[in-house]
């Protein structure tokens, strides 16, 4: 794929919006004058924009180039990611979960764990949930470092740093009100960016029904396109539900209904919805509880629609390769020029008589696998009538049989933008990295300044310690040392602080994901981590109240140190012992990087589960049910809904978008 070479207008656009984000940065950063309004907007924000900026934190770099890519690499069964993994976890976190976030005062979701519980449990999801907000934040700087190389020939490191840049200062600036605020202005620029990339690709294969049926002929040879060894049935890339019910082999995700309704629909999803605070900090910047709880159910609704923007892109990408007189393939891994340099010296010193030895030649030369038949016949034809370098370079590249899937995105917007819309195209690729990215930095810094930072030093470094003061006649007397509690000032500033030191670790995360050709299958692998043994905690949190401090703690770390043994242990078919997985053994093989993560998500739910509620049976309670009022549900009066319009009642508007989903399901069935 070869870089394209912006126009001047193309650049007027791109810099003209960076100018206006830092623009709103500068305009609200006299209204940063405490921690509170840094961290976290002091609650004042009203609904629709909380909604919008809700939906666009999650919409980042890695919703679009990670779902296009699993929309190619597994299906239409992606779309689950959102009808089976969101939409009910969003119903759910608005009915149940936000009065209890909302209405505890609780700055941050780890904050609330330590009003439940103790400051223990604080401190552990503060960490792991920080840990997991800068890979998340650094899967999305690698993506969009990849993007750019790919489009406009950046170099990797330039990408990151310059972009990186853009959003610290704004952030910087204005705090989680400018997040907020931007991700709103995103959340557009993305869909009026994409839906015309969309448009055409469909148009250009031929409309929904030929795109199915190239989709029928590819699931049944998919090898030809590097997507699998395996066959399936015809509708296994068209079908939502029905490969699934076939089993794991008869779906490219490798997973039967159990694992996708349970790891993903429940564990994964109520994990990432109902426990991670990228999200949640947005609502809880609303203005007050009836906006507090709209806000997921308002993300939800554009929530519904977003495949079409996110996953057809990917299937538009499988249907264009099988037509040859489209010029087109799905892109290989990024190779280097010295790389495809030696493999044009093999394919020119080869023998047609060794064939083997040829083509064995020029895979080690490039680093990836090949197509036997392609090289083979370019070896041959290039023997019989010399081609250039470029040509023979050409030839190679379409011989890699090896796909990258992220950078399906960018070789559409190639394909299919002419100037103009390819500023647009651009300044949603920008938008959604920015995006998720500033979501992801913002929620750091609240973590780290509240959870970490000031409940350490009032808890450890600062609390009250005994002493004996000696007075001036000779005697002694036994006092208590307080320390004065630090200015706002100091956490305001700690706060901008952590915001820079979080964007060059996030850089350094970026570096290490880069060695995955999937950014989703990296994302649901942290959160497989993270998120799912987290989930665990809240809900025994909020629904039992036998749950105790040490269970909440011991189990907590037993559920997160079960997915580490799990990672260990397994391996996805066709990757190698290492970062992916098998690093100690490897006992179990499945069938994709998707299916190790869901079972490994259950796996690490389960084990902090079973571990909570046994240590919580064996030790004392340290609450009382008057103390856990307002922070679980059976010893917290139920809210009364006051909406004067019946339908707009959360309860009823959650009922509502779970029939919807529904039926979009059987519509794909």
């Amino acid at each position: 794929m070869q870089p394209i070479h912006l126009a001047w207008v193309d650049y007027s656009i791109l810099l003209a919006y960076v100018v206006f984000i830092l623009g709103i940065g500068w305009a609200l950063a006299r209204y940063m004058k405490s921690s509170g309004d840094f961290l976290t907007s002091s609650r004042s924000i009203p609904t629709w924009v909380t909604g919008l900026a809700f939906i666009a934190a999650n919409l980042g770099a890695l919703e679009l180039v990670g779902m296009a890519a699993c929309g190619a690499q597994y299906g239409i069964a992606t779309a689950h990611f959102y009808w089976v993994g969101a939409i009910p976890a969003m119903v759910f976190l608005a009915v149940f979960m936000m009065p209890f976030y909302y209405g505890s005062k609780a700055r941050s979701a780890p904050e609330y764990l330590k009003m439940r519980f103790d400051e223990r449990v604080r401190w552990v999801n503060a960490f792991a949930f920080a840990v997991m907000t800068l890979a998340t934040s650094g899967i999305s700087m690698n993506v969009l470092a990849i993007l750019l190389h790919l489009l406009l020939g950046w170099k990797y490191s330039w990408s990151l740093w310059i972009c990186s840049v853009v959003v610290v200062v704004y952030i910087f600036k204005g705090g989680l009100t400018s997040a907020i605020y931007t991700e709103v202005l995103q959340f557009f620029l993305i869909v009026l960016g994409f839906a015309p990339v969309v448009w055409l690709g469909l148009q250009d294969v031929g409309g929904w029904g030929a795109l199915k049926s190239r989709l029928a002929g590819v699931a049944q040879h998919p090898a030809a396109l590097a997507l699998s060894e395996k066959t399936f049935r015809p509708d296994a890339w068209t079908s939502a539900w029905k490969p699934l019910l076939a089993g794991p082999a008869h779906n490219p995700m490798g997973v039967d209904v159990f694992a996708m309704v349970f790891g993903l629909g429940f564990v994964l999803s109520f994990g990432y919805w109902c426990t991670n605070y990228l999200v949640v900090q947005r609502a809880m910047a609303a203005k007050n509880m009836t906006a507090a709880r709209n806000t997921p159910l308002v993300a939800a609704i554009p929530k519904m629609l977003f495949p079409a923007i996110v996953i057809l892109p990917g299937l538009i990408a499988v249907a264009l390769a099988t037509l040859p007189s489209k010029d087109y393939r799905i892109p290989p891994p990024i190779i280097s020029d010295a790389s495809y340099a030696k493999a044009v010296d093999a394919v020119q010193s080869a023998n047609p008589a060794h064939m083997d030895a040829g083509i064995q030649a020029v895979s080690d030369a490039l680093g990836a696998k090949v197509y036997q038949d392609k090289v083979s016949t370019l070896i041959s034809a290039n023997a019989q009538h010399p081609e250039t370098k470029e040509q023979i370079k050409t030839a190679l590249y379409g011989s890699v049989a090896e796909n990258d899937y992220d950078a399906i995105i960018p070789s559409l917007v190639a394909k299919f933008c002419p100037h103009g819309l390819l500023a647009l195209a651009l300044l949603a690729l920008f938008a959604s990295f920015m995006s998720g990215m500033a979501g992801n930095i913002t929620a750091f810094n609240t973590i780290w300044t509240y959870d970490l930072y000031q409940s350490f030093r009032r808890n450890v470094l600062d609390r009250p310690r005994a002493a004996t003061l000696i007075r001036p006649d000779g005697g002694t007397e036994d006092i208590t040392v307080a320390y004065k509690d630090l200015s706002d000032t100091h956490y305001l500033w700690m706060g901008k602080g952590v915001t820079i030191a979080g964007t060059l670790l996030s850089i350094g995360c970026a570096y290490y994901f880069s060695h995955y050709n999937n950014a989703m299958n990296a994302l649901q692998l942290v959160f497989a981590f993270v998120n799912a043994p987290i989930f665990a905690t809240y809900f025994l949190g909020m629904f039992w109240k036998r749950t105790t401090g040490t269970g909440a703690f011991l189990g907590l770390i037993g559920g997160i140190l079960t997915s580490v043994f799990f990672h260990a242990l397994t391996l996805a078919q066709g990757d190698l012992p290492g970062i992916k997985g098998g690093y100690i053994h490897v006992v179990k093989v499945l069938p994709s990087e998707m299916a190790q993560n869901f079972w490994m998500a259950i796996f690490a739910f389960t084990g902090c589960f079973i571990l909570t509620v046994a240590i919580s049976l064996a030790t004392a309670r340290t609450k009382t049910d008057e103390e856990l009022k307002g922070l679980v549900y059976s010893l917290t009066p139920k809210i009364k809904d006051h909406e004067k319009h019946f339908f707009l009642r959360p309860a009823v508007l959650g009922t509502i978008l779970i029939i919807a989903c529904v039926i979009l399901n059987i519509i794909f069935w």
